[in-house]
């Protein structure tokens, strides 16, 4: 990857400074991509609907995208052979994916992980990425396939990546699908925080119609409602405040409900006195 990727996106830590001294050292090539141009190609994807390709997970055994329609989908790019970016994507969306499950529940999501280097990324590599991170979610699908395919998802989720000297010039993004498989939102860096992830989720099952969903899911609805992330524990804590606001709520509106009651029924008029 690019010097200038790599400066943009690793701001600060140990990290940053390893690969600023090596750069230093054997000089990077210059980019293949304008980064301006590419967050505008990323950006202009949003709401654009992904097609049914065929891959290979980890396991070597073929998975076609439209089977995990139903649920958002958690989407990044990786090649294998990068040094430095893409581990550091994959072991930060993993930390990330740890809270969000927590937060959300285990199936409300699923993730995959596709490697664009198609004559590099086979299914024993992606494996092998997987596993030197300790990532073993079973939603989490690592997948290899054909040029034509993985360009072709990457041209609707707005990837843009181009071969460099030593490796590969493109934009560190993780795109979030809706259950449709529609691009959702982006989210750009190798390293973030969990409300980048959560909070779309969240979002996204939160605008689902309330009609199509059973008592549970609904008490799950208020459950997502009332949940704020809390940077200290890195976790997202249950909001006994937005409870109560909404208590608060419900019982002035069924106070002013039966003032309302009360007064029709005082104004309508008595039974007419027989003859």
């Amino acid at each position: 990857m690019a010097a200038r990727f790599l400066r943009g996106r690793l701001r600060s830590g140990p990290l940053a400074a390893a690969v600023a001294t090596v750069l230093s050292v054997i000089g990077a090539p210059a980019a293949a991509l304008d980064e301006a141009q590419a967050l505008a190609t990323s950006q202009a994807a949003i709401g654009r609907e992904t097609g049914n390709h065929r891959f290979t997970d980890q396991d070597g055994r073929p998975l076609e995208l439209a089977t995990l329609r139903g649920r958002p989908v958690v989407l990044s790019y990786i090649y294998t052979s990068c040094a430095f970016i893409c581990p550091t994507l994959t072991s930060s969306l993993a930390q990330v994916v740890r809270v969000a499950r927590e937060t959300l529940g285990d199936g409300a999501f699923s993730v995959v992980t596709v490697g664009f280097d198609t004559r590099v990324d086979t299914p024993e590599r992606m494996r092998l990425h997987a596993a030197e991170r300790g990532i073993r979610d079973p939603r989490w699908y690592f997948l290899s396939g054909d040029e034509t395919e993985v360009a072709a998802l990457a041209r609707e989720t707005g990837f843009v990546y181009a071969p460099v000297a030593g490796g590969f010039d493109h934009l560190t993004q993780v795109t979030i699908l809706d259950s449709a498989g529609r691009v959702y939102q982006q989210v750009y860096g190798p390293e973030f925080q969990p409300p980048m992830l959560v909070d779309p989720l969240k979002r996204l099952a939160l605008g689902m119609p309330v009609a199509e969903r059973p008592l549970a899911d609904l008490l799950s609805r208020v459950r997502l409602l009332c949940t704020s992330y809390d940077p200290k524990s890195g976790r997202y804590r249950f909001d006994y405040s937005l409870i109560l606001e909404i208590a608060i709520g419900l019982s002035c509106a069924l106070l002013v409900l039966g003032f309302v009651l009360r007064s029709w029924r005082q104004g309508q008029p008595g039974p007419r006195p027989r003859s």
